[in-house]
């Protein structure tokens, strides 16, 4: 069984930031914690977070991201660099009438978190990162990644507009249900995505036979509702974040080095497939180098990618015991 989720408190709003139209979800009233989804996912993927924090006294706000859900698209490829996203949640802090926030964020909403904490030190109170650890200059070209990995890498595989874009938005309930229900670790074990020669994407994720017990098909239902109001461009908008990967890099080199100053977390699964592409010991570097005020490192066991969402309770206990060390 799926854990119940009751969310009839959160409100639901839009804001214009940096002249795109960001949709929000909030609730509670206290210090500003900003909650940043991943791909492919929205301000639903911390559905389990929000009654918490917010009875803890918390003003929780978590946006669709640009191109994401209930958000405005921006057509153009470029509109989707780290600089963006970083502006994004700047003026957002603004625009929600705040001073400072704490930024967390899953998978892609990490390095947002991570650079808006390097950039923009006098807005952050603290920073958490869930998946995805802090790099010290932006993201790994893909040059790099080519080479490790293959062609057949996701991120490689991501790079041609409409191949990806295409498959995804066929079914994307199915689309969730593969990705979400347990198809990126079939046996247990962290992997690389890699879609090998001749086959497509969701080729090497199956649909599963049941979903796991932390996913619901109300959960499926409500990721692609949202997502369907793009029609055939459902995924476009994440996937143009992929497609910035070496113009961030380029981006980014005027800050290689800087540390990130603010109080950190970082949460992540021990099954998540990011641990077969950031080995442990690199990822401990890391945290050492990039967060000298690192309060804690939590690794979930019998845990994969949806941190937030397969282990709830954890990482609520984790984020109230973080935004305590803060007040």
């Amino acid at each position: 069984m799926g854990i119940h989720v009751s969310y009839e408190a959160v409100k639901h709003s839009d804001v214009e930031v940096n002249g795109v139209r960001l949709h929000l979800a909030e609730q509670g009233e206290g210090p500003l914690v900003l909650l940043l989804h991943g791909f492919p996912e929205s301000w639903y993927s911390w559905r389990h977070q929000f009654a918490p924090l917010a009875e803890a006294g918390y003003r929780v706000v978590a946006p669709d991201q640009r191109g994401y859900a209930r958000s405005e698209q921006p057509a153009s490829v470029d509109a989707y660099t780290l600089l963006h996203l970083v502006g994004d949640v700047t003026a957002l802090i603004g625009a929600l009438g705040e001073e400072r926030a704490v930024v967390v964020g899953h998978d892609w909403g990490a390095p947002v978190a991570w650079a808006t904490a390097a950039l923009r030190p006098d807005l952050v109170r603290g920073v958490a990162g869930l998946s995805v650890p802090p790099l010290p200059s932006g993201p790994t070209p893909l040059a790099l990644s080519r080479e490790r990995f293959g062609e057949g890498f996701y991120q490689i595989y991501f790079q041609e507009p409409g191949r990806a874009d295409a498959e995804l938005a066929a079914d994307p309930k199915s689309s969730f249900r593969r990705i979400l229900g347990g198809g990126l670790r079939p046996d247990g074990e962290p992997r690389v995505w890699v879609v090998p020669e001749g086959m497509k994407l969701l080729d090497t994720v199956p649909e599963p036979a049941r979903l796991p017990g932390w996913l619901t098909e109300a959960d499926i239902d409500a990721f692609a509702a949202d997502y369907a109001r793009h029609g055939e461009r459902a995924f476009t908008g994440g996937l143009n974040w992929y497609r910035n990967i070496d113009r961030n890099n380029e981006l980014m080199a005027a800050f290689a080095g800087r540390r990130i100053e603010a109080p950190a977390l970082y949460v992540t699964g021990e099954q998540d497939l990011v641990n077969a592409m950031v080995p442990r010991d690199v990822m401990a570097y890391l945290l050492q180098q990039v967060t000298p005020r690192l309060h804690r490192h939590l690794r979930l066991p019998d845990t994969g990618h949806w941190t937030q969402q397969e282990r709830p309770a954890e990482v609520t206990e984790a984020l109230l015991d973080f935004l305590g060390s803060l007040d």
